[in-house]
């Protein structure tokens, strides 16, 4: 995408407190939307508000105190079969990402079907890996790009608008290609992800730690080096009692 393609009206990069000192990564946030849809995200758009909460976490975790945290804003609710609508946004979030601040490593953090466009984008060269929450993720969606990249997804089996039994199968195949991957089975939350909300918030800051390669102190058992399509079980990531 051109500098000029970038200077019109529209702005993809949502950032609510810019802070333009050196920044050791960024996290980028992509709330859900629908199959088709041509017409704009509405003002109260209730997938956008859902990310909210998740920016709010990163933000008051230690870790990230040094991470920009912004969100992609979308020209359109759908995805829109070819046309992919929500990738391009992203793509154009990430240029104007590096415009603002320059080169960061970056994770992407998406929801349903921002998450099946943060897997598309992550081809981007400072994409470092993408925490997928409750992806869809349809048979035959490429993978060859995610080689060296981290791919990290949270979904709960009961889920009934995207599969989770799609989601594990996409990892397997994205392990293949050569990217690190890490599948966890959440115990509540169903599509919204709103049961068990702590929760999810929590293990999606822990992903982008890990991502990123932040310095936290240790809030699990298991170890770093276990990694796999699995899926895990989320109670092994619970803070250890002992």
């Amino acid at each position: 995408m051109s500098r000029s393609e970038r200077s019109s009206a529209f702005r993809a990069l949502h950032v609510p407190e810019p802070r333009l000192r050196r920044a050791a990564g960024a996290v980028l946030l992509l709330h859900g939307g629908r199959a088709d849809s041509l017409t704009p995200p509405p003002p109260l758009n209730l997938p956008g508000l859902r990310m909210r909460a998740f920016a709010r976490a990163l933000g008051e975790d230690p870790s990230h105190a040094d991470v920009l945290v912004g969100h992609v804003r979308y020209r359109m609710r759908g995805w829109n079969a070819e046309r992919a609508d929500p990738v391009h946004d992203t793509r154009r979030a990430l240029a104007e990402l590096a415009d603002t601040v320059g080169p960061l490593p970056v994770v992407l953090v998406g929801h349903s079907m921002g998450a099946r466009a943060a897997l598309r984008a992550a081809d981007d060269p400072h994409v470092r890996g993408v925490v997928a929450l409750a992806p869809w993720c349809p048979p035959g969606e490429p993978v060859a790009h995610l080689a060296h990249r981290t791919v990290i997804a949270l979904h709960d089996p009961a889920d009934p608008v995207t599969s989770a039994t799609g989601t594990w199968a996409y990892l397997r195949r994205a392990e293949a290609a050569g990217a690190r991957v890490r599948g966890i089975r959440m115990p509540g939350g169903r599509h919204t992800m709103i049961s068990r909300a702590r929760l999810w918030h929590s293990l999606a800051t822990r992903g982008t730690a890990d991502i990123l390669g932040l310095t936290s102190p240790p809030r699990t058992a298991v170890p770093e080096t276990l990694w796999g399509a699995g899926p895990l079980d989320a109670a092994l990531f619970l803070p250890s009692r002992r």
